[in-house]
């Protein structure tokens, strides 16, 4: 249609074109924009295009000024405006922001310029010449409380950004929708939001209406996300019926339900026909191939498009009866247009116009009235209308809810989804990273367990969020009222979507949650402190020999040194002439003296000479053979005493449970309390097994809190601390102080904790595809002898 029309132009131009150049009539319209806004400066062209054409029969001209104002300079607004006023501006169009909106009404209502708003404006007067086609607040507030009442909604929370929007509030809770208590919760100044909604979360409320700005609500979204407020079990309300122009794809694949409303219908075909003209009318700085997307169009574009038409259409019946001129009206004299004030009123008085938006009427006040909203839910195909809503019916139903998969089915999607992840900083699952630089949010944490729910992130898209279980409390049912606490009650109780530490999978917890597939094995073994080295004896330098090695070596000792005694005795050679000047001394000299033959002896063990040497050939070959058999005996005696040195000789009080259950009186032992090592000790079926925990029932003292006080006690006292197994290796690689005890006493695994089986699968993939080894070495950093 707008093809056709824009075709005659040019030949009504010429039919007509004595009178046009003659200037019969000029209209002059005047558009103040608070910023470049490349859509909406496309869109007022466009219809200014459509109107030309239209109006040629009427000998009516259009001129355009447009201005650009700052939003908050009331000085600079009003010098723009007066300028345009004594230009003979006819029609003022916006401003569609800032505080400078007052200022143009108080001139236009002076010098009876209509004034054609497009957004509400919380201090337009009524009766004034102002126009607006936005709705009226409690026209949305009236659609908002119906569609409250439709989905059933008992309790919920209104998040509210300003004054503009409490207004608003202020409408619903003049005729709330529920008896139940309803909470409102203002955002901070931004862009950081996620005090208000983090508080939101930990209060329970699931069910939220959003009332802020187009500018911030995707910011809102998507930290309302990083927080865990977007899971399945959440429903949002979203008051801008801009919502439909918004990238959502972040948030299809959460669950959440998130309704909204909009005034326009990007469907309808005359609705893209419209806008599909709009392309034209680009600016210059647009890319040459971007085309104008009916989804694409927010409702102040559509708004200033229906503005002009409607101005200029009522322009068009007032030139049936008036002679219509165009008149200066400076701001500094007393002139006012004529006409203005006819003009409000035929525009009031509009019947059966319809635009982009709908249905245009108004009341005798200015006040847009019998609208329709289109009601539209976010499904994972993207947005999808469900209904619609107007002022004279309600709320009509054309769509069933969608539908909700069932989570574990094939149809589940993990993608995009929100999960808020509990843990405890426990050692080596849970860690707060150190770091020069401030971190915030997941980056805080580091650990086998935050490494896990990453990859399984990355592997399947969703989002989560980590929360810190101060008390390293896995849970433990309370024996009355049988309420978990811990990790495990935080999750029952929905304050937490999944949970990972150490926890246990247990017979007893698998009756109330479910686990993931097991992502490490292990079992319950003993920590203790290493075994010190024993301290050296006053005869271990006979510690290389064993005592029968050495009674032979001194039974061979005794033995030839009187074996030399006798030989020397015996053989002549052995006695000498002590003065050899005498050729025939009275008596003959023996060098080996019983004494003498002990000392030789003894010299050759010690590799030491002496001055004694055998003559006779029965005692050399004595000495020969004693002298091979020291060679051999010291050489042995050096290399197991070498042996000896090099190897500690430890002392270990214990080397399994039975001998620590028997040395109770000189090395307590304990375990954390009410965790999985104490459950299996008191289901345990062992005698060893049930005597340790009876021990430990009538010691409370031994029990632990924590795995980190546990080893505080190993290493300050004679203390065994019974612990998973995987969690003592990391002790012990890093504190070279500890030591594990003997072998397993079970077989068991950790799982993550969650109400819903939807992640067994893959943390099964992820145990085939992902190495132990690779995430256990990012939790290595210090490993001197101190650290725990």
């Amino acid at each position: 249609m707008n093809a056709i029309v824009g075709l005659l132009v040019p030949f009504v131009l010429i039919l007509d074109g004595g009178k046009l150049c003659a200037g019969d009539t000029t209209i002059t319209l005047g558009i103040l924009y608070n910023e470049e806004n490349s859509m909406l400066e496309t869109a007022f062209k466009s219809s200014v295009d459509v109107a030309k054409a239209k109006m040629i029969a009427s000998g009516v001209e259009l001129d355009v000024i447009s201005k650009i104002v700052p939003l908050y300079d009331s000085f600079e607004t009003q010098h723009h405006v007066c300028e345009m006023l004594a230009e003979g501006v006819t029609g003022m169009f916006g401003p569609s922001a800032g505080d400078t909106a007052p200022i143009v009404q108080s001139i236009c209502d002076y010098k009876e310029i209509p004034h054609i708003q497009t957004r509400w404006d919380i201090n337009q007067k009524r009766g004034s010449c102002q126009i607006n086609l936005y709705p009226h607040p409690s026209t949305l507030a009236e659609a908002l409380i119906d569609i409250i009442i439709a989905v059933d909604w008992k309790s919920f929370t209104i998040i509210y950004e300003n004054n503009e929007s409490l207004m608003q509030i202020t409408n619903i809770l003049k005729s709330p929708p529920t008896n139940h208590p309803i909470r409102i919760r203002q955002l901070s100044p931004g862009p950081n939001y996620r005090k208000e909604l983090r508080e939101i979360k930990d209060s329970g409320e699931t069910k939220i209406l959003l009332d802020c700005s187009f500018g911030i609500l995707s910011e809102v979204l998507l930290q309302a996300q990083q927080v865990g407020l977007m899971g399945s079990e959440h429903n949002f309300i979203i008051a801008s019926l801009d919502m439909h122009t918004l990238d959502l794809d972040a948030f299809k694949y959460s669950g959440t339900n998130i309704t909204g409303m909009r005034l326009v219908k990007p469907l309808d075909s005359e609705f893209q026909d419209t806008v599909s003209q709009w392309t034209d009318n680009l600016s210059p700085l647009e890319p040459d191939d971007k085309t104008v997307l009916p989804e694409t169009i927010q409702l102040e574009s559509a708004l200033i498009y229906d503005a002009v038409q409607l101005f200029t259409t009522s322009i068009y019946n007032l030139s049936k009866e008036f002679e219509i001129n165009e008149t200066p009206t400076p701001c500094n004299s007393s002139l006012s247009w004529k006409h203005g004030f006819t003009l409000i009123n035929y525009m009031k008085m509009a019947k059966d116009f319809k635009g982009l938006t709908g249905k245009i009427k108004f009341d005798q006040e200015g006040f847009r009235t019998d609208i329709e909203l289109e009601l539209v839910d976010l499904t994972q195909n993207g947005l999808r209308v469900t209904g619609t809503w107007n002022t004279k019916t309600g709320i009509n139903v054309s769509a069933t809810p969608k539908s909700q998969t069932v989570p574990g089915g094939k149809e589940f999607d993990l993608r995009n989804m929100s999960f808020v992840v509990i843990t405890a900083l426990t050692k080596p699952y849970g860690m707060v990273k150190l770091s020069s630089n401030t971190l915030e949010g997941n980056d805080r944490y580091e650990g086998f367990g935050i490494d896990l729910i990453k990859e399984l992130s990355e592997m399947s898209g969703f989002n989560y969020t980590f929360i810190i279980q101060e008390d390293f409390n896995s849970g433990y049912p309370d024996e009355k009222t049988k309420k978990w606490n811990g990790m495990i009650g935080e999750v029952i109780n929905g304050k937490a979507d999944l949970a990972i530490a150490d926890i246990t999978i247990t017979r007893q917890r698998e009756h109330d949650v479910d686990f993931t597939s097991p992502f490490m094995n292990l079992g319950i073994s003993i920590l203790y402190k290493k075994s010190t080295k024993s301290s050296p004896s006053l005869f271990s330098f006979l510690a290389p020999f064993s005592s029968f090695v050495w009674l032979w070596v001194i039974t061979a000792y005794c033995g030839v040194s009187v074996l030399l005694f006798i030989m020397a005795r015996i053989s002549p050679y052995e006695w000498t002439n002590p003065y050899p000047c005498i050729e025939e001394p009275e008596y003959l000299e023996n060098q080996f003296s019983l004494s003498n033959a002990f000392w030789f002896t003894i010299g050759s063990l010690m590799q030491q000479g002496s001055d004694i040497a055998p003559i006779a050939v029965s005692t050399r070959l004595v000495a020969g053979i004693w002298w091979f058999f020291t060679l051999i005996m010291v050489s042995s005696y050096t290399a197991n005493l070498a042996a000896f040195l090099t190897v500690e000789s430890v002392s270990e009080p214990f080397k399994n449970v039975e001998d620590l259950v028997n040395n109770q009186n000189i090395i307590t032992f304990g375990l954390k309390k009410k965790g999985s090592t104490e459950e299996y000790f008191r289901e345990s079926t062992n005698p060893t097994y049930k005597k340790i925990f009876d021990i430990l029932q009538k010691n409370q003292a031994w029990y632990t809190t924590s795995n980190d006080e546990g080893v505080d006690k190993v290493l300050r006292e004679n203390y065994a601390f019974f612990m998973e197994s995987t969690s003592i290796e990391y002790m012990v690689e890093r504190n070279c102080k500890l030591a594990q005890i003997g072998g397993l006493l079970d077989n068991k695994g950790y799982g993550i904790v969650m109400k819903k089986s939807i992640l067994s699968n893959i943390v099964l993939e992820f145990s085939k595809r992902f190495k132990r080894k690779h995430i256990e070495s990012a939790g290595e950093g210090k490993t001197d002898g101190v650290e725990e």
